[in-house]
């Protein structure tokens, strides 16, 4: 038998939409601040000859600057005011992260409740306004070297150049937080998801462009028309694929009832990290090759060897990639997403257990066992996601960027959107229902006031 929140999940419905006015302020204030991002976008920075920047980055297109560009939606091929993107708060947040993990102090902060996370959250966003200046820095540098600017020099070009892009990912990454605190889904994650699907357009239209002029053959459009409708059926699948603990809870007797004995399931998702690891590790091979990849002619022989190996579809960029996913898959999911420490913990509190599992320790090591071996299942399916359309890719010579690191982000961020959306349509029924329940309970109380005695 369904419980009483599913079938009240089922019959969500439009009209249950249009009664929650607080869903559709959040959807409208989200949508707001997405359109504001997307206006960034298309705003350049001072300084850019915009005709020498579009030869540039047609030739980059198919390289590190595709993948660059379908990250910022765009921004980057037009040099806007967002161009490096939310990426540097993302690198922040890998490096805070890391060391929360080893620096005992910044471990002691996590474990102090609101306090501690705000703490740990400004350190974060010192860590974006270094990172973000040393990119800006180097970036503006790429484009003196390329003669992407009209006046160059620190004070005509570099230091304004600088100011903006800082500034523009500092603000990025203020919208993001206001999404996700007053608006619906993640905020940065769905910054992240509008910039791909607003370059997918132009990006599907040069491919078939490219059809049409015999550039590719009708068997390999549709091949990759297939292979997309394939991987995102599979990345839904996978996503909601779930490993379930079963937890037993002890009988109690209070006089002579019995109270208790009731069992459920504690689920475990197949990649409980979500997308975080491509984007993580996405986010760490982009950022040694982001200047480079302006740097023109002015390259070292280090950074024109690291585009050369580090490059996408490259057999090294593959491993790393691969390395990469792993192991963010492994430590997100033991530090945030699943702590099975605190799982162990709270299950003690309320009395449950796995059965034949002691309570305390014992289970906190059960369910590391069990995490550990699903995680292998996890990370693979990301690691194949991610990697296939890189290599079908590079062996087709697909003349604009297509990777399985995008498909991921779109599905699972539309996947957690909906939920969300469900999840508040769900809490409004229950409210309504309250509500309508203290009603009646007014409305019979005053009945009995006013029922006359005999």
């Amino acid at each position: 038998m369904a419980s009483a929140a599913e079938q009240m999940a089922s019959n969500l419905s439009w009209g249950a939409f249009g009664k929650a006015k607080e869903l559709q302020q959040r959807i409208l204030f989200a949508l707001g601040l997405l359109i504001v991002y997307r206006i960034g976008t298309f705003i350049p920075v001072p300084g850019i000859d915009a005709e020498a920047l579009r030869q540039f980055v047609e030739q980059a297109q198919t390289g590190v600057g595709g993948i660059l560009n379908m990250f910022s939606g765009g921004a980057i091929g037009r040099m806007a005011i967002f161009a490096l993107g939310i990426m540097p708060y993302i690198s922040a947040s890998i490096i805070v992260q890391l060391m929360t993990a080893m620096v005992p102090q910044l471990e002691q902060l996590k474990k102090e409740g609101e306090q501690g996370r705000k703490k740990i959250n400004q350190y974060t966003r010192y860590g974006t306004v270094l990172l973000a200046f040393f990119q800006a820095y180097g970036l503006s540098k790429g484009i003196e070297a390329s003669d992407l600017a009209h006046s160059p020099g620190f004070l005509t070009f570099q230091l304004p150049c600088i100011i903006t892009l800082v500034g523009g990912t500092m603000f990025l990454m203020w919208l993001g937080e206001q999404i996700t605190a007053r608006g619906i889904g993640n905020g940065i994650s769905l910054i992240i998801f509008v910039g791909i699907v607003a370059e997918l357009p132009a990006a599907l239209a040069q491919f078939f462009v490219q059809g049409r002029s015999g550039a590719l053959s009708p068997a390999v459009i549709i091949g990759v028309m297939v292979m997309i409708v394939a991987v995102i059926a599979f990345i839904v699948f996978m996503e909601r694929a779930l490993r379930k603990i079963h937890i037993q809870y002890p009988k109690r007797q209070v006089g002579m009832k019995v109270y208790g004995g009731e069992s459920s399931h504690l689920p475990i998702k197949l990649n409980p990290a979500g997308v975080i690891p491509p984007i993580f590790a996405s986010a760490l091979l982009l950022l040694p090759t982001t200047v480079s990849t302006f740097s023109g002619t002015q390259t070292s022989p280090f950074m024109n060897a690291l585009l050369a190996y580090m490059g996408p579809g490259q057999p090294l960029y593959l491993v790393f990639f691969v390395l990469m996913i792993v192991f963010f898959s492994y430590f997100y999911t033991a530090n945030v997403s699943f702590k099975s420490d605190e799982v162990a913990d709270n299950l003690k509190k309320q009395n449950g257990f796995v059965p034949g599992i002691r309570p305390g320790v014992k289970t906190q090591e059960y369910l590391d066992y069990v995490t550990t071996r699903i995680l292998v299942l996890g990370s693979a399916y990301l690691s194949f996601v991610c990697l296939l359309p890189e290599i079908l890719r590079s062996q087709l010579a697909i003349p604009f960027y297509f990777g399985g690191t995008s498909l991921l982000i779109v599905v699972s961020v539309t996947m957690d959107t909906i939920n969300q959306v469900q999840s508040h349509l769900l809490a409004h029924q229950y409210e309504g229902l309250i509500e309508r329940s203290k009603l009646t309970g007014k409305n019979r109380a005053k009945a009995r006031r006013r029922k006359p005695r005999r």
